[in-house]
């Protein structure tokens, strides 16, 4: 319930303070005297946009706070907890606009985002103006208030969760055939390739050991020629180097002399004839392991030309570089084998998520369904009270296959306001008066089944007078037994319903033009309301029929 609304420097509003009502709250004027410039005050705490063009003095902020008294309704709970608010009896929310354009937002001196302040607000005011009622013919609207009716809020978030989960799997199973295609296109050639080096088999720095192997097998000739030489010369040569250095150590050691530099030199002498004679016999077994074999080499010289080409194909230097694209083909390979389980499992998931959001669906289809004729019924009977006897309203609702964030339900309101039997989409059809009573007809059926405390309407009787407009007086005031109403009326009938009645004027102060509102009460209210039956001049006639509205 909106219990204060105080506004500083907005248009040409100085500065004032409105105590409402609990119950229901008219405010009248003049045109011009800036009724409307309280709704869009109003507005900027339920989240509006802001504009400096509002600054009545461009050196100072523009501030507008409202004060809530809190109702029992769970979402506030839940959006006080996620935005780490305190809870309490009263919910203030601060606008500000500052002289260079920024925008603030408080909520109990908290800042707060304006999403978070529009979401609040969205819990605690419903505001109706007269270009709102455009929204009749939008089928949201219409599926909101049939959900409204159907009453099965619970439901419809369990199905936008379900339907959530499903849209969010399908999407993933969407991504995962794409990338199935993509990789399908490319898995051939990777296949190719991979075969093809499968088909080589090389083996780790093979290709390198091959160029040493080739140089190896391509001067074997030469390289035997000099190891044999190397051979003989050491052993079997006419003075073998191995047999010199034999008699040369026997030499020393008949001399049989205490010298140590002698005994040193002889012990030094045969193990360098030990090393020769095994340096003799290493060459000898390199040279049998040497062969002219011309199998081999034409083995070899195939190999490391195969080995070249892949490494030319494959743009790189080395077998080990070569094995590494064999290992990444394989894992290309193997991943389109896993695209194909992945996606055989997201579609079973998505298969199951599309069955169990169904079932909500037509769940809500048949609570949907279930409660239209009550709705056309109850609606018919509010618009042959408000003076549109001969109108109907009509629920067209279709029923699809497909789920979508709503459901799977089309809704269309259909329109017959001179029992013509042909109903025909709102927009095509109604006046603008009928609409606003439409619209009013309609709050006042599902305002039941909202949780929203205040319900605020922007001249909604335009188009009406006479006995419709006390009819619609009439409705207003049954709302407000269970919910605060804030209405700008012209109509006569409609503010002596109202248990508040504020009036709105302008007043000159200091050459400039304020915005007042004030409270009446007693002979002021029943002169104000005798003003709105006869114009300014009003007779005693015009106060006697004010007293008896009021009174009635």
């Amino acid at each position: 319930m909106l219990q204060r609304l105080h506004i500083r420097n907005y248009a040409i509003i100085d500065e004032l303070n409105i105590d409402f009502h609990p119950q229901f709250n008219i405010i009248t004027g003049e045109t011009g005297a800036g009724k409307s410039i309280l709704v869009g005050a109003l507005g900027l705490v339920l989240g509006n946009r802001a504009d400096t063009a509002v600054l009545r003095n461009v050196a100072t902020k523009c501030l507008v706070e409202a004060i809530f008294q809190l109702p029992e309704n769970e979402n506030i709970s839940q959006l006080l907890a996620r935005f780490e608010l305190d809870e309490s009896e009263d919910l203030i929310i601060r606008r500000e606009i500052t002289p260079n354009g920024k925008s603030r937002s408080f909520i109990n001196d908290t800042p707060v985002t304006l999403q978070a302040l529009r979401q609040f607000a969205a819990q605690l005011v419903d505001l109706h103006q007269q270009f709102d009622t455009l929204e009749l013919g939008e089928n949201d609207f219409q599926r909101s208030v049939i959900d409204a009716l159907a009453n099965h809020s619970a439901l419809l978030l369990q199905y936008k969760l379900s339907f959530e989960k499903y849209q969010a799997k399908a999407n993933l199973l969407k991504h995962l055939q794409a990338q199935k295609t993509e990789a399908d296109k490319a898995a051939d050639y990777n296949k190719y390739l991979y075969s093809e080096l499968e088909e080589a088999g090389l083996q780790p720095n093979e290709l390198e050991l091959l160029d040493d192997e080739l140089d190896l097998l391509t001067h074997a000739e030469s390289i035997k020629a000099v190891l044999q030489l190397a051979s003989y010369n050491l052993q079997h040569g006419e003075q073998p180097l191995v047999q010199q250095i034999k008699s040369i150590s026997l030499q020393l050691q008949s001399l049989h002399s205490p010298h140590a530099g002698i005994e040193n030199c002889i012990q030094r002498i045969q193990s360098a004839q030990l090393e020769l004679q095994d340096i003799a016999n290493e060459i000898e077994h390199i040279n049998d392991g040497i062969s002219l074999n011309p199998e081999r080499l034409q083995v070899v010289n195939d190999r490391i030309a195969m080995g070249y080409k892949l490494m030319k194909k494959h743009n790189v230097t080395t077998t080990d570089a070569l094995l590494k694209i064999q290992d990444e083909l394989s894992i290309k390979l193997q991943d389109v084998l896993n695209l194909d389980a992945e996606i055989s499992t997201a579609e079973k998931a998505c298969k199951k998520l599309e069955t169990d959001t169904m079932a909500f669906a037509k769940t809500m289809s048949a609570n949907r369904r279930k409660i239209l004729p009550d709705f056309e019924k109850n609606t018919a009977s509010l618009l042959l009270q408000v003076g549109m006897p001969n109108a109907k309203l009509k629920v067209e609702l279709q029923t699809g296959s497909v789920p979508t964030s709503d459901g799977i339900d089309r809704i269309s309101f259909l329109f017959d306001a001179n029992k013509t039997g042909r109903f025909e989409p709102l927009e095509k059809v109604a006046s603008g008066g009928e609409l606003s009573r439409l619209m009013l007809s309609i709050k006042s059926l599902v305002a039941k089944s909202m949780q929203l405390p205040t319900l605020i309407f922007d001249e909604i009787d335009t188009g009406i007078s006479g006995e419709a407009a006390r009819q619609v007086g009439q409705i207003m005031k049954g709302l407000s037994t269970h919910h605060q109403l804030i209405s700008i009326t012209h109509q006569p009938q409609i503010a002596a319903k109202a248990n508040a009645h504020f009036y709105v004027y302008k007043k000159e102060a200091e050459g400039q033009i304020n915005t007042r509102v004030r409270l009446l009460e007693n002979n002021d209210r029943i002169e104000a309301i005798a003003a709105m039956l006869s114009g300014e001049q009003h007779t005693e006639s015009s106060k006697k029929m004010a007293r008896e509205m009021i009174e009635g």
